[in-house]
Parts: C-alpha cells; structure tokens; sequence
C-alpha cells in the first residue's frame, strides 16, 4: 500500500468515525445530558490516524487539571480520548474550517495570547469549564516541540488556575511515542496541512504512551510560576528516566 492510499484511507475512517459519533452528539444535544461523543470521537479519531493508545499509571476523572507536554495534533485525539478532557488552545484554533467547530463541541477553551485585556474573560471561562467537573488539559509549552526535550512551560498560560476556583488536583502527562517521535514530531516550520499529510501517510500503526503521572495540589506552591515549573521537572523526570532505560537496553 502506498503513502497515499494509506491517507486516503486514513482520512476515510475519520470520516465515518465523525458521522458514526456526530448523529448521536447532536441529539444528546437537545436533552439535558452530557453528550459522551465528544469523547469518543476523539478516541476513535486518534485510532483512525494509525494512533494505539496504551495508558501508564492511572488517570483521575474529574476536578483534574492535566498538564502535559506537546508534540502533534494527534496527543489531542490520543488524551482527549483517553480522559475526555477539554482543552485550552489558542483562539485561532476557533476560526479554522470544521476542526473549530469540532473543538467547540467538546466544550475547548480558546485564549487570545496576544490580547492581555482579555485575561479576565479567560479566567471566567476556565472558571466555568471546572465548575462542570470536565477534566481540563493544557499544553504549557505553547505550541509543539521535537519530543525529546522540554520547552519552558508558560506561567500566563495558567491564568485562572491560582488560586484553585475549586478543589482540584493537578495531573502531569507525558506523552510518548517512543521510537516513532522524529517522524511524528510537529516542527514549527511545517505547515499543518503538510504535516497531518505525512503522518496519515505513516507506514504502520504509532504506537503511543499516556504516562499519567502523579496528581498534586496547587495550593501547595505560592503561584502559577511554581506550579508550571513542578509539573514540567516531573515529566522531565519520568521522560529522562524512560529515555536512559530505553537507551541502555
């Protein structure tokens, strides 16, 4: 099978995944239920991309803040389907074609980084998400890295969250795609069309790890600073530890 039948059938299975899952979303929609579609949309969504999802560690359910790190739009498909979390991004993210609405359907958060005036919007929403227990997940680093180190986490991404609105745990995440990461990493210089075409075009299924790492409070750290900074030595620690046991085998 070529690289371009593989996207082609790749890309076909995302869209049965998104009829079979958008039907029933739509209905839920009109009754005053959660809708649990979002949720496996995404998950079927990351299996459809060649994505088999394995989890390490256990994830908590709700009143939970993950915050982990970033390497390609398929970690959204992977966690999201994983824990049913909603996600904070970048507002530009809302005006894309078909995938913001998608977004908006799983209750995501945009943030417009570069409007300082808009950060007491952005704490009422992430107020608000939490309030309704949804699992919330940042990607601290602000866009995608080469999944072998860790750009520093960015404390003003964290607005809204010191103090804690609510009684909630923080939960760090690494996501790793072990052996597969050079080829999946999402390099700032690729453009998104490009890059979704190379990795539906992959030979062979991506194997890819949730490692959930363990949950702290926030309320023991001064501020956001403090927290960014915990989160990212601890999945500094469990990737460095993986990397080294990997590399001595």
């Amino acid at each position: 099978m070529t690289g371009r039948v593989r996207r082609a059938w790749r890309i076909a299975k995302l869209l049965a995944a998104l009829i079979l899952c958008l039907i029933p979303h739509l209905v839920w929609k009109l009754l005053p239920w959660h809708s649990p579609w979002p949720r496996r949309f995404l998950g079927l969504a990351a299996r459809s991309a060649g994505a088999r999802v394995t989890t390490d560690g256990q994830s908590l359910r709700k009143d939970v803040f993950f915050i982990a790190n970033h390497i390609s739009w398929i970690d959204i498909l992977a966690l999201g389907g994983a824990t049913g979390t909603a996600f904070i991004s970048h507002d530009g993210v809302a005006g894309w074609p078909i995938v913001g609405w998608l977004a908006k359907q799983n209750n995501t958060i945009f943030v417009a980084r570069a409007n300082r005036h808009g950060v007491r919007d952005q704490i009422r929403m992430l107020h608000e998400a939490l309030a309704s227990h949804q699992p919330i997940a940042l990607f601290p680093e602000g866009t995608t890295s080469d999944g072998y180190s860790l750009l520093p986490f960015k404390p003003a991404l964290l607005a809204g969250l010191m103090p804690p609105p609510r009684d909630l745990q923080i939960q760090p995440v690494w996501i790793d795609y072990g052996p597969a990461t050079p080829e999946i990493a999402w390099h700032g210089d690729e453009a998104a069309g490009a890059n979704a075409a190379r990795v539906l075009a992959r030979e062979g299924a991506l194997p890819l790890t949730l490692h959930f790492l363990e949950p702290f409070d926030p309320e023991d750290f001064p501020d956001r600073k403090a927290v960014a900074e915990e989160a990212r030595n601890r999945i500094m620690a469990r990737q460095s530890a993986s990397l080294s046991s990997r590399a001595a085998v």
